[in-house]
């Protein structure tokens, strides 16, 4: 092989090796963002996580169980529970039926609309008989007892309509009874009177019979023409001797029911307590309320995105979450009666900002410069990123706060978010505030690298004086719209603040990429907010930090 094939396949060789390291540094990063989404589906849900999403949303849920004992309050108020009354009749039963089926029979009479009008007429009311029907009920309470229950708006109401109501029905037993014999009567009635024009019939023809000549013929026929009367007169005889026992015993049989059945007790009212039936009002109320903003807690919980462990956010942002506090109110009430002092806003405050002032150095050679860039909510991150400004003023540095957050949130609170260059006081030191032009979408800072166009006129005095601070303190905010690549003109380092529930995985991986593709170096995440159940420590099992970069 000569010297040029020789130089021919070492250098394809290295290209080679170009290649292959080229594949290797994307196995390298791809696999971690690629399965963002993955890891962060593998989280369990546990007791713990309802409990911690319950005791986050306990406002919601006083509200929720607030409205509910209202509602409850002001259903009993407006459609109070219905007062009651009882009335029991006593009945006796026909010996030809089964006194279960009759029993049976009597409930289903005593709930028809039949009973309900014949009450309503004994009430003098003009009601419709089936919607009445539906206000009582009838229940077999033996063999031969039957209870009417009446409900109505007030206890007198509902003893008159029982009283009613067990009145119609043993006046429609009796009634009832009685058309009963008359029906079995009418039948008999019919029967004789049926006997006899038979009868007369046949006297009419034995008459001709005997008007004929005499004959051997005529006298059988006389005969038997006297033999077929004497068998209907017998069946005559015996449907009137039917028809007259018919009416004894029928009208012994009705005397013995209808005497029989009789009002047992009067109606009288259900005693209840109304202040029991108004707390089981109340009560219910509070519970079903309850109820329902647990259902709606636990079904939000369950299908956000939004993340609150540390883990969950370690690998989503890429870095470590090296700080996490509890709940911070920075509200303008808060500022304007607290002020810039960390040391009023209680103990979460004071630990944020210790913990960016152990990563914003002091200047050695040059300017310092530190960005503290929120993934959602700037208010704790400007109101500790300012108090930390004001503290390292008052140890004699000269301090720039670069505000490049939409509206300012960090110059507002030093009253100077107007664009351009202020020197305002803070806590009896002097501060420089940055606030670059609104429309300035990725304004330069003073450590941009050089560039094929010249800054803006608006930008030059902004870079001038942060590069004559000592320190320059950075609120950055990153859009995926525009990317990250303005960062590190501002600073070479980066602390991330997230509030816990506000931010998806999406989007605090998109700030923790942004960060690193702009070759600035994520040194850590701070979670604000963070749920006192959350066990997890904020690093990978595994990694190591590597350039602020999670492997």
């Amino acid at each position: 092989m000569n010297e040029a094939d020789k130089t021919a396949a070492l250098s394809v060789s290295g290209r080679d090796d170009d290649l292959a390291g080229q594949l290797w540094n994307f196995d390298e990063f791809g696999p971690d963002e690629d399965h963002v989404a993955a890891d962060l589906a593998t989280g369990l849900t546990s007791a713990a996580f309802i409990r911690a999403a319950l005791r986050r949303s306990a406002r919601l849920l006083c509200i929720l169980g607030a409205v509910g004992f209202l509602a409850g309050a002001g259903v009993f108020v407006a459609r109070p529970p219905a007062y009651q009354a009882s009335a029991t009749v006593l009945l006796t039963t026909n010996p030809d039926e089964q006194p279960s089926n009759a029993m049976l029979d009597n409930q289903a009479i005593g709930q028809s609309d039949t009973i309900a009008g014949r009450a309503l007429g004994l009430l003098r009311l003009k009601e419709n008989a089936a919607s009445f029907a539906k206000d009582y009920m009838v229940t077999a309470v033996t063999g031969r007892v039957l209870e009417f229950t009446a409900r109505a708006t007030s206890s007198a109401a509902a003893v008159q309509q029982a009283n009613a109501l067990a009145k119609a029905f043993l006046g429609f037993q009796a009634t009832l009874l009685e058309a009963q014999g008359r029906a079995v009567n009418a039948s008999l009635q019919r029967q004789i009177s049926q006997a006899q024009q038979r009868l007369s019939a046949l006297d009419a023809e034995i008459s001709q019979v005997r008007a004929e000549p005499a004959s051997d013929a005529r006298r059988d026929k006389l005969e038997n023409l006297a033999s077929i009367r004497a068998g209907e007169s017998n069946a005559l005889n015996v449907f009137k001797q039917s028809d007259l026992g018919n009416q004894a015993s029928t009208r012994i049989t009705t005397s013995t029911i209808v005497q029989g059945s009789r009002v047992l007790d009067a109606a009288r009212p259900i005693p209840e307590s109304r202040a029991k039936l108004m707390i089981t009002y109340v009560a219910t109320g509070l519970i079903v309320g309850l109820a329902l903003g647990a259902g709606i807690v636990v079904i939000r919980a369950l299908v956000s995105d939004r993340l609150r462990r540390r883990d969950d956010i370690v690998r989503a942002l890429g870095a470590p979450v090296r700080l996490s506090v509890g709940r911070i109110r920075a509200d303008r009430w808060q500022l304007a009666r607290r002020g810039l002092d960390a040391g009023k806003w209680g103990r979460n405050v004071a630990r944020v900002v210790s913990h960016l002032d152990r990563f914003a150095p002091a200047r050695s050679r040059g300017s310092a410069a530190l960005a503290v860039v929120p993934t959602d909510d700037p208010g704790v991150a400007a109101l500790a990123m300012v108090s930390l400004a004001a503290s390292r003023a008052e140890r004699g540095m000269r301090v720039a706060v670069a505000d490049l957050w939409p509206g300012a949130p960090a110059a507002r609170l030093l009253n100077a978010a107007k664009p351009g260059v202020h020197r305002v006081s803070a806590a009896g030191a002097e501060l420089v505030v940055l606030v670059p032009d609104q429309h300035d979408i990725a304004p330069s800072g003073p450590f941009a690298r050089p560039r094929r166009s010249p800054p803006t006129p608006e930008a030059e005095p902004l870079a001038a004086a942060a590069a004559q601070a000592d320190l320059l303190l950075t609120l950055a905010h990153l859009d995926p719209a525009v990317g990250g690549d303005h960062l590190p003109g501002w600073a070479p380092t980066a602390v991330a603040v997230v509030t816990a529930g506000r931010s998806s995985a999406t989007r605090i991986h998109a700030v923790g990429e942004m960060i690193r593709l702009a070759g600035a170096e994520l040194v850590s995440a701070v979670l604000i907010g963070a749920d006192k159940t959350d066990e997890s420590i904020g690093t990978a099992p595994g990694h190591v930090l590597a350039g602020g970069r999670i492997r």
